[in-house]
Formats: C-alpha cells, structure tokens, sequence
C-alpha cells in the first residue's frame, strides 16, 4: 500500500532497530516520523557486539567506517572452563575472511550506535523525532492505523499512517495493542551485569576481547568495550543464585564477592556500574498483522551468551525496509508476510537456537554432560571446517542464507 500525500511511515522505538530501519527508509525516500518515549536517545549500556553479517548491512547504510573507528575490533573469542582455568577453545572469524569483508565482531556499545546513525541522517525534513511521547493504544482502520500517544506536553494526539512499526523493546505497547503473541519462556534466574575498569589483560591474563566461562556453579561471561573513553570498561555478566534477593546481589558485599570470586585481586573493584535483568526467549507468532509490523526486541529476546540479539533486530531492519519499500512502490503486501517467515525462521533456527546451547554449555552442572559438551567444542575449534562453520553461524551468516532462501 503506497503512502496516501503526507503520510509517513511511523516508527515507534528509537533504539539501534528503530535508527537502522529509520536511516534504510530515509535512504530510499521514504519519510518517517520516529516516536520514543524517553526525552532523547537512551544512554543503554546493554547490546555491544555488532557481528560480521551486521557489519555488512551498516557498510551498506554508510556508517561502518565510525564504527571501525570508536569501536573495539575482536578476531577471536574464547571458551573456558571456571574450574580448571583452562582455555577450552579460541574461535577466530580470520578463518572465514574470504567471504566477509569484516571477520571480526566490532564491540561497540547500542547506544553509540543510534548516536552515530542520527549523525548520518542529519538534519532532514524527512525524518522527524518525537521524544517524550508515550504510545498509549492504536487502531487498525480502514484509512491506516490510529497511533495514540500522549506527546511532549502530556497532551492526547494521534497520527495515522499506513504503516505502523514496533521497534519498541520487549515491553512493546505495539505488539501488545495489536494482540500478537509472545512465545516462549521466561528463566527463573536473573542476570547480573557489571562494569569495572580494571583492565584483565594488563593484569597479566590472556583474555581476549570476548570470553565466555562455563561453570556449573556460576559461569560468567567477561568482555570489553570503550565505554567513555580510556581505559574502557570490561563488563561481566553472571547468573543470580536462588537464595539471594535483589538487594543482596547489587550490594557493594555482592558485587565484590562476585568479581573477587572471578579474579582476586588486592582492593576492590572500581564499579562503573551495576544491573539486574529478566531473560527470555520469546518470538512472536507473526511479524507482520495489517498495517503493524514488528522488529527487534518487540518480536523477539533471547539470553546474551554469545551477542546476538541487537544482531538479530539489524537483520530485521534491513529485510523489512527493502520489504516496505517495495510494498509502498505498488508490490503486493504478500511481501510483508515473507519478511515474517523469513525473520521468524532466523529467530528460531539461528539466534534462539545458537543462544539456548551457549547458556546450556555454560550451565551444565552433571559432570559427564559438561565434560562432553566442553570436548566438543573444543574438537570444532581444532578442525578447521567445523570451526569455520562454527564461525558463519556465530556471525549470523548462516542463519541469514536460510532465512533469505523462505519464500
């Protein structure tokens, strides 16, 4: 359905999906007006890997040379076993550097990410932020879809588009005003996230970049970002335990315990910060339901073992914007439809797939499952065709070749 004279496509969320599909649109002429309900861009600290695939699509859009620049490129990343202290495996992307321009995951934080695709787009009548704008309902009609929100001054509006996008996070007013589904589950531990600046590689250790800790008590995944400049911030992120309240795991007691646990040291740890979150793995049952379509964390989330999830919305944004796009030049909606299928089989064969069997090896508590899974992987990473195949699937190639091949 082409765009009636003044209409825009809206975008509801302005997270890294959001800016994605919103700067794929506006790159081929497609007007959008983007609404979000905080009072500008968010300073979220939670996605930073950007994997080799996603990379491809933001060299496309013109934003991978800032990428480059302010992020933290890593080759490899490395299994290890808590217990033992051992190195398990070392997965290196070099190993797939004939079919990808960009072997390596870029860690570079989300909200860096939106900050540096609002640059690009710039300052354009085509593109219109409206911040501090709470979404409160909408309505599928026979002229489009009725957005209801209250704005900036608290004051009731509504915008009516043909189509409406939700890009607006697990918590999406969108999916739930249009009653699609959320399928899945949700685990009954919390994560923990802290960041500390204390540098583990100029302590002496051989980690890399991104590191990922199997222990059948508390794993552990650790990893670095830029953060706000030098020395950066390494960021670790472990399991709650069963018998300890919210308040005892963000304590000063409970935070040092955790990382004093992990590598002790003389003092404390300087704490950059600290959070809580739930994790599931949940997909909707569709994408697409009328004039609503659905990208990012408002279709689907999964646990962070292995940074794939802002991935997996980058893919949605761009399939859906070559999609739409088409769809408003006068293509049939049928389009819309494949995107769904498409973005749904790369959810549930690639992202939740790969991201279960990364927390189950983490987690594996009966000693001969651990041990097993453990040679396992360690077996990939020593044969060079398993591991280069390990390699395309943890870089999202391979759950895009088949994504792409739905008709």
């Amino acid at each position: 359905m082409a765009l009636k004279p003044g209409e825009r496509v809206l975008v509801v969320g302005c997270g890294p999906v959001g800016m994605v599909l919103t700067l794929a649109l506006y790159q081929k002429g497609i007007p959008v007006t983007l609404l979000e309900r905080a009072d500008g861009p968010i300073d979220d600290q939670r996605a930073a890997a950007i994997q080799p695939s996603s990379l491809e699509m933001l060299a496309d859009l013109g934003v991978v040379e800032e990428i480059h620049e302010k992020g933290l490129i890593s080759p490899t990343f490395h299994y290890r076993d808590r217990m033992s202290g051992d190195l398990v495996a070392e997965f290196d992307f070099t190993q797939i550097a004939d079919m990808t321009e960009f072997p390596y995951v870029i860690q570079y934080e989300q909200f860096k990410l939106v900050k540096t695709i609002i640059a690009e787009i710039g300052d354009t009548p085509d593109v219109e932020y409206r911040f501090s704008c709470e979404v409160t309902g909408l309505e599928q009609t026979a002229d489009g879809v009725r957005l209801t929100f209250n704005n900036q001054d608290g004051e009731k509006e509504i915008l009516t588009s043909s189509w409406v996008v939700g890009c607006d996070g697990f918590s999406s007013v969108i999916r739930q005003a249009a009653d699609i589904e959320f399928v899945g589950f949700t685990y009954p531990e919390k994560f923990v996230k802290i960041g500390s600046d204390f540098d583990f590689q100029e302590a002496g250790i051989a980690y890399c970049i991104r590191n990922f800790f199997s222990d059948p008590d508390e794993w552990c995944n650790l990893f670095k970002v830029n953060g706000y400049g030098p020395p950066g911030i390494w960021r670790t992120v472990f399991p709650t335990r069963k018998d300890e309240t919210d308040e005892e795991c963000l304590s000063q007691e409970g935070i040092q315990g955790r990382l004093q646990k992990f590598f002790p040291k003389d003092g404390d740890y300087n704490i950059i910060y600290a959070g809580l979150y739930h994790v599931h793995q949940r997909v909707v049952e569709t994408f697409h339901k009328g004039g609503v379509i659905l990208a990012g964390d408002a279709a689907h989330v999964n646990n962070p073992i292995g940074g794939l999830g802002m991935n997996g919305g980058i893919h949605d944004a761009i399939s859906l914007a070559d999609k739409l796009v088409r769809v408003i030049g006068g293509e049939p909606e049928d389009l819309l439809d494949r995107y769904s299928r498409q973005r749904h089989k790369a959810q549930m064969d690639g992202v939740q797939a790969t991201s279960i069997a990364n927390k189950k090896l983490m987690e594996a508590k009966d000693p001969a499952v651990r041990n097993q899974q453990l040679d396992d992987v360690r077996r990939t990473a020593e044969d060079p065709q398993k591991a280069r195949a390990y390699c395309l699937n943890a870089g999202l190639f391979t759950s895009l070749e088949k994504a792409n091949a739905v008709t």
